[in-house]
C-alpha cells in the first residue's frame, strides 16, 4: 500500500501530507487515522509509549472519549528528506464541559511507500473559557478558508 505523497519531500508535499493527516485526525475515526502508519509503527504520544496499528486504534478511541468535539490544525515546521515536523493545536472539551487549547510538536518519519514509521509527540493543555474557542467549524475536516495557526497568531 502506498500513502502519497511519498519521500523525499519537498515544502509543497510536506504541506500536502500534513494536512492529509489533519484531515484525517479531525475525522475522529481511529481507523482511518491508522492507515496512514505502518503497520509496526513506533509512537510516542505524552508519557505513552506503544507499537503497532492495534495499539494506534486502540489509544485514539480512549483519546477521543475523553477529547469531545476535537478540532485540529497542523502546520509544518521544518522538514527533510523522509521526515516532517509540525506544530499543532488542538481544541476539545472534557466530559465536564472544560474547554482546552492543547499545543504540542510532532517529529514523523516515513518509509518509500509513504507510512509513517515513527511519531514522536509532545503535547501541552491549557484551560479555555468557551468564549475563547478559536476552532469553531463544523466537526471534520477544517475548511480550506479557515486560517492556519500563523495566520492566527498561534
Amino acid at each position: 500500500m502506498s500513502r502519497p505523497p511519498l519521500p523525499p519531500f519537498t515544502a509543497q508535499t510536506a504541506a500536502q501530507k500534513a494536512r492529509l493527516a489533519e484531515d484525517a485526525w479531525n475525522s475522529r475515526d481511529p481507523a482511518r487515522v491508522a492507515l496512514a502508519y505502518s503497520e509496526d509503527s513506533r509512537w510516542r504520544t505524552r508519557s505513552d509509549f506503544f507499537t503497532g496499528r492495534d495499539a494506534i486504534i486502540d489509544f485514539l478511541t480512549r483519546k477521543w472519549a475523553v477529547e469531545v468535539d476535537y478540532r485540529l490544525v497542523k502546520e509544518v515546521w521544518a522538514f527533510t528528506d523522509n521526515r516532517i515536523a509540525v506544530r499543532f493545536v488542538y481544541e476539545w472539551h472534557d466530559t465536564n464541559n472544560q474547554w482546552w487549547r492543547s499545543h504540542g510538536n510532532e517529529q514523523w518519519a516515513f518509509d518509500a511507500t509513504g507510512l509513517m514509521v515513527r511519531r514522536e509527540a509532545s503535547v501541552n493543555d491549557v484551560a479555555i473559557a468557551v468564549g475563547d474557542r478559536l476552532f469553531r467549524w463544523p466537526l471534520g475536516p477544517r475548511p480550506a478558508d479557515h486560517p492556519g495557526l500563523t495566520e492566527m497568531g498561534l
